[in-house]
């Protein structure tokens, strides 16, 4: 591209963490933030994987121009077999190449568009990117794509570790040592990266060891932003966190549109070829459980058969079950013909339109942000099977916070476990009190995320920092 024109000098770089869902609230938000500000360039960095994924979604046909797309290395060396390993593994290869894969993509995409970078924003876990605002002596704005109190618990790491060293019966405990706000969490509800089961500070991974830093980093941002609504965080655990940071901004759930639309609503419902909304549509209301435990963790075959097992036995609960191929072969033999009048099987659904429609009454979650984020907004209560980080942490706020949902008992399906909670939520007199304030709290959220709604100004507010950041050293050109 030529020069830089008078309307267009400022540009923003923009880190991804490449992993999980990270990636596609990051790109939400810079969309969001690039046809706010069209006068803006965004150059937007991730691996080629990720670019492969994000392009390949419904976002691809909402990028608008001043958005450009720069690959970075996943620090994976060519050759190397990470087929058998941890999914962590991947993410300590990403983190441990650091500053020098970032500065080496900026370089690249300042060089081809001629503007010199004014802004960093970025996934939180990239914190090599405020090394790299730094240098620039440009601001670091971040973004955590999760639960609010779950990054005030990193906030504490080292308090926490402390206690639980020497405390005893307090892993049984209350979090309230943190701060009030905390006084329904229990030790136990915590992701390992924080308490370190069975380990030691010294054997801490780069992904753990970036997640206790929290507390030293997010406070040099010029702001950070939260995937959430301020209105379902506890006020004293806000509070808290509003007194670390220089700026916490709150701009709703940025998988959805909701009545906030800067970006444009889901497909129409007749194109869902998987045929669940229409199985939706026979049924009548709040009378259907939608069971869907998300994309990264498959559940051992023993709790695919629990489930099979629940929702064979109980009697007028019709099911809608988002379950991948590979796991359909854990099945009870002859499940699928026995249940085929009460109950529908496919490999995938489009979740926010089947938590929308008025039949579901339940859903199964293994407790991740999106999926909480979704149901939330759809007023749906929820039994929640954590699996591992703060999906813990979310299943206490289901339960005991916001109240609307269970956590299944002992923490894993059973046949029985499962059938209780259905009927707790379905059937009995307190999962009316559950959908009462699900749906509460659905209007909270819309209200929130409404025309000139409190979700609305603080986007206006960042919109506004993107606009007025400016480079403190005029010859940086990194």
């Amino acid at each position: 591209m030529g020069g830089a024109s008078p309307d267009r000098s400022r540009h923003v770089a923009v880190f991804a963490f490449p992993y999980g869902t990270h990636a596609a609230p990051l790109l939400n938000l810079v969309v969001k933030l690039a046809h706010a500000a069209p006068h803006v360039s965004f150059s937007f960095f991730t691996t080629p994987q990720s670019k492969h994924s994000l392009l390949s979604s419904k976002l691809s046909n909402t990028i608008p121009e001043n958005i450009r797309f720069y690959t970075v290395s996943d620090g994976i060396t060519d050759g190397l077999d990470l087929t058998n390993h941890h999914p962590s593994r991947r993410l300590n290869f990403f983190l441990e190449a650091g500053p020098q894969n970032l500065k080496q993509g900026l370089s690249m995409a300042v060089s081809e568009r001629n503007l010199r970078v004014t802004c960093v924003i970025s996934d939180a876990f990239v914190t090599s990117s405020l090394v790299l605002a730094q240098e620039n002596g440009v601001p670091w704005i971040a973004l955590w794509t999760s639960y609010t109190c779950s990054l005030s618990a990193h906030f504490h790491t080292q308090l926490i570790r402390e206690k639980h060293r020497v405390g005893g019966g307090v892993e049984d405990g209350s979090l309230a040592f943190i701060n009030p706000g905390f006084s329904k969490m229990r030790i136990q509800d915590l992701p390992e990266s924080i308490i370190l089961k069975g380990k030691d500070e010294e054997e801490e991974s780069a992904f753990s060891k970036m997640l206790a830093s929290m507390g030293r980093v997010l406070p040099e941002a010029e702001a950070v932003v939260v995937n959430f609504y301020e209105e379902l965080d506890p006020p004293l655990m806000v509070q808290d966190l509003r007194s670390k940071m220089k700026s916490l901004i709150y701009v709703g759930f940025l998988n959805l549109s909701l009545t906030f639309r800067q970006l444009p609503p889901p497909p129409p419902a007749n194109t869902d070829k998987t045929g669940s909304l229409s199985w939706l549509d026979q049924h009548s209301a709040k009378s259907l459980v939608y069971i869907s435990l998300g994309t990264v963790v498959s559940p051992p075959r023993h709790e695919v058969v629990a489930i099979a097992e629940a929702l064979e036995e109980l009697e007028g609960v019709p099911f809608l079950w988002s379950l991948k191929d590979d796991s359909k072969a854990f099945l009870p033999k002859g499940f699928l013909e026995r249940t085929s009048e009460k109950g529908k099987v496919v490999p995938w659904a489009p979740q926010t339109l089947v938590l929308g429609h008025e039949s579901v009454g339940a859903f199964v979650t293994h407790g991740g942000c999106n999926s909480v984020s979704e149901s939330l907004s759809s007023g749906v209560p929820m039994i929640c099977r954590p699996y591992f980080g703060d999906q813990l942490m979310a299943a206490r706020m289901v339960e005991d916070v916001w109240g609307v949902g269970v956590k299944i008992e002992g923490g894993l399906f059973t046949k029985n476990a499962l059938i209780r909670s259905l009927n707790r939520v379905l059937k009995q007199p307190e999962g009316k009190v559950m959908r009462d304030k699900a749906e509460e709290l659905k209007n909270v959220v819309t209200g929130a995320a409404g025309q000139n709604g409190k979700t609305e100004r603080a986007f206006n507010t960042l919109v506004e920092k993107i606009n007025l950041l400016e480079s403190s050293d005029e010859s940086c050109h990194y």
